[in-house]
């Protein structure tokens, strides 16, 4: 589901597509798909992309869904999968890399 995630960001042109497994870190989920967007408009539209791709590929809709108003990082938790779509600057402010870095698999698909 991931995987499937990550292609649905990079055929929308996302940047710095990063899988990160954190079971051994966090309760929270398995899985934390780490993307950059452009601009506002264009994060939002990667998380929608991933949330159109996820229904349409496992019949799966999003527990919840975070900042898709103010477009810095917008959140997709999918309970075992959290999917975090942020812009550059606030990519690099809060370095969730760092934060929850066990395995990544870096993309490209």
């Amino acid at each position: 589901m991931a995987a499937v995630a990550a292609k649905a960001i990079e055929e929308k042109k996302g940047r710095d597509v990063e899988i990160l497994k954190v079971t051994s870190k966090t309760t929270l989920a398995d899985v934390f798909v780490l993307a950059s967007g452009t601009s506002g408009i264009h994060v939002k539209t990667l998380a929608e992309s991933v949330e159109e791709k996820l229904e349409q590929e496992f019949g799966l809709r999003p527990n919840h869904i975070e900042g898709l108003e103010n477009r810095n990082w917008v959140l997709l938790d999918y309970r075992d999968l959290i999917i975090h779509v942020l812009m550059p600057e606030d990519r690099a402010h809060y370095k969730l890399e760092n934060l929850w870095r066990v395995d990544v698999d870096k993309r490209p698909v």
